[in-house]
C-alpha cells in the first residue's frame, strides 16, 4: 500500500486518540464527531478542530457546557458547530 492511502487512517487514529480526554462529557462529544462529521469538514475547519483539541479540558468543558464563551472566534464557531450537530 502506498503512504497516501495510509495517511487518512493514521490521521484519523491520531485524532481519535487526541479526542480521548479526561472527562467523559468531552469524550462523548469529540469521538462521535470525528467518526461521523470530521471527514466532511473543509481542510480549514479540520485544522480548527485539531487546534480545538489542543485546549485544556477545563476550558473545553466550560465552553461546551455553556459556562463561558471561547474568546477565539474560530474555536468558538467550532464549539457551536459541534453543539448544534449533537443538539445538546
Amino acid at each position: 500500500m502506498s503512504t497516501a492511502v495510509n495517511l487518512p487512517r493514521v490521521n484519523k487514529a491520531r485524532l481519535k486518540w487526541a479526542c480521548r480526554r479526561g472527562m467523559l462529557e468531552l469524550d462523548v462529544l469529540f469521538i462521535p464527531f470525528v467518526d461521523e462529521a470530521y471527514d466532511d469538514l473543509t481542510a480549514e475547519k479540520q485544522r480548527v478542530f485539531e487546534r480545538l483539541l489542543t485546549e485544556q479540558d477545563p476550558d473545553l468543558f466550560s465552553w461546551f457546557m455553556g459556562h463561558s464563551i471561547c474568546e477565539d472566534h474560530e474555536l468558538n464557531a467550532m464549539v457551536q458547530f459541534i453543539l448544534n450537530r449533537v443538539k445538546l
